[in-house]
């Protein structure tokens, strides 16, 4: 009797286990646990959150954004090139890409939360901040309501192992909260480096991970009336702001210049990521997959 009850034991052990491995590997919504392989059980980045995936940018033969099938709008300054972390990249020489739709998928109402992932190549420059991306507020001159910044004119161009990230949103009240890394020296601007943001709009938290590592020194300044807001109308800009557009009303921020450097695998999702998840899209984009 000892016998059959272990061996039962044994066979609901064995089942569990196997119904967790094929969640971990097929549930879009499964965060994986930090005892996972480094790429949480997915096989390409393209698996992993896809359930939350609202936008995303491949940049393999042009630079629409793929889930909508948008093309931009305006471009200067922008080619698609060999050598991007998956496949082709976006290359900006001062220049930058703009859509002026407004996409359902940030709308007030439904972007509460969110987490952009992407790979960029970039040099500091010594003079101008850098914009990855923008959800700018259309035609006006206040903050854009997500503010990717890259504070590249803190050190010259000569520093290759520096990346001070500080991005910024806009509050339900209209203003501004930021974060900023206090792990500046865990990267090779000479290489690609995976920058993550995300934030939880049950909580406040906003961080910033740089190549799988939390780098963000002041998560919690978003809570209470500082909350996140998607005002609308909005637009998406890679690589600027309005400042770097001719013919848009300039914005504030006029230490922002038109991107030069490169950007692969851009995505937006609406839901925080994980840490497993985070960690799966920079091991697997190392991988190439």
């Amino acid at each position: 009797m000892t016998t059959v009850k272990l061996n039962k034991y044994i066979v609901l052990f064995l089942m569990v286990l196997f119904c967790s491995c094929i969640k971990a590997k097929y549930d879009d919504d499964f965060v994986p646990g930090d005892p996972l392989p480094p790429a949480g059980g997915y096989n390409s980045s393209d698996e992993v959150f896809k359930k939350f995936l609202v936008s995303y940018w491949n940049f393999d033969d042009n630079n629409n954004e793929t889930i909508s099938n948008t093309a931009p709008t305006q471009t200067a300054n922008a080619a698609t090139v060999d050598g991007g972390i998956r496949g082709k990249a976006l290359s900006l020489n001062g220049g930058y890409v703009y859509f002026t739709k407004q996409f359902d998928a940030f709308k007030t109402t439904v972007f509460k939360s969110w987490s952009i992932s992407v790979w960029i190549k970039v040099k500091n420059n010594g003079s101008k901040r850098t914009m990855v991306l923008q959800l700018a507020r259309k035609d006006t001159t206040a903050p854009g309501c997500i503010n990717f910044t890259l504070n590249t004119n803190g050190f010259p161009a000569s520093n290759d192992s520096v990346l001070r990230i500080n991005p910024t949103f806009t509050t339900v009240t209209a203003g501004t909260q930021d974060n900023l890394n206090n792990v500046l020296d865990k990267t090779n601007l000479n290489n690609w480096n995976h920058i993550v943001l995300t934030y939880d709009g049950t909580t406040g938290v906003f961080d910033n991970w740089l190549n799988g590592i939390k780098v963000g020194n002041f998560p919690n300044r978003g809570t209470g009336n500082s909350l996140f807001n998607a005002f609308e109308p909005n637009e998406i800009i890679i690589g600027s702001n309005y400042n770097g557009i001719p013919g848009k009303v300039p914005g504030a921020d006029a230490n922002v210049a038109p991107m030069t450097g490169m950007i692969d695998d851009l995505r937006v999702f609406n839901r925080p990521l994980s840490s497993a998840n985070i960690k799966a899209l920079y091991y697997l984009g190392k991988d190439q997959k």
